[in-house]
This record gives structure tokens, sequence and C-alpha cells, in this order.
């Protein structure tokens, strides 16, 4: 059995889909609905329409194509600039900031400056142990000695806070 064929308004609401247009504002557009109708028939057409199998099939067939133009144009862009920075890392003076910018840039591109770091987010902490922890932490911070507690220099003598 061949595959159905799309209607010209069927065609047309997957164009609008795909480029970014809610379903409903898709069926406005293919096809021109009777002003009385209502907003909830809109929805409930345009969802009939999505939900046909040629229709959704086009749909994603297009946003397929769609990312590929995207990702050629931005692998496209990414060698225009990096051929771009290598010719004025080359070219430039030697005084120029543009080299050195350029050289910068390029490193930035290729990760060289990256750097990594790893959070454990899974350590479950007891929340007085939290407390301890910031209260030493402020401590070492704000120089008070042990008998004094950082709220106290806070709200004592000023004169004591480095």
């Amino acid at each position: 059995m061949a595959p159905k064929k799309l209607t010209p308004k069927q065609l047309l609401f997957a164009r609008c889909v795909a480029s970014g247009q809610t379903q409903a504002d898709a069926y406005r557009e293919a096809y021109n609905p009777k002003p009385s109708t209502t907003a909830a028939s809109i929805h409930t057409l345009a969802s009939r329409v999505a939900a046909k199998v040629e229709v959704r099939a086009r749909i994603e067939a297009l946003l397929a194509a769609r990312e590929r133009a995207v990702a050629a144009s931005a692998v496209t862009d990414r060698d225009k600039v990096l051929r771009k920075l290598r010719h004025w890392m080359d070219e430039a003076e030697p005084t120029d900031s543009i080299k050195l910018r350029a050289a910068e840039l390029l490193g930035k591109s290729a990760g060289l400056f990256v750097t990594e770091m790893t959070l454990n987010t899974h350590v479950q902490r007891d929340p007085t142990e939290v407390a301890a922890a910031i209260q030493q932490r402020l401590t070492q911070l704000t120089g008070a000695s042990d008998d004094e507690s950082p709220e106290q220099i806070v709200e004592g003598d000023s004169s004591k806070v480095h």
C-alpha cells in the first residue's frame, strides 16, 4: 500500500508546526477556520491533524532537516572563525593586541583553558554538622578567638573585626 500524500493544507500545517508555531496557530494558518470557531475546537482539530501518521512523519522530517541545517551552519561558522583567528594570529604585527586576542580565542575554542570541577552532590550531611562547619569558617574569617563567636563580634565591639 503506497503512503498517503499530504493535502496542501496538511503540508502547510506541518511546515508551520516545524517552523515553531503552535499547533493551534498552524491550524489557523493552514485551514483558515471560521471566526466563530472556538479556541477549544481549534485546539482539538489541530491535535487531530497533528496526530495523523503522515502529518507527524512530515513534521519530524522537517524538524530533522532543520536540525541538520543548523548543525552544518554551526560547523561552517566555527571553521570560518577558526581560520580567521589563525590568520590573525600568524599575520598580525607582533605588537598587535589582535594577535594575542586571536591566540586566546583559538585556545578557548580548542578547550585549552577549561577548568574542570567535580561536585559531589550525593553527600548527605547532618544540618548540625553543616552549621558547625559554617561557624568554624566564620570564626576563621573573622579572626575571633575560641571564646568569642562571630555573632558576638558582629553584635558587640566592632573594633575587634579585622
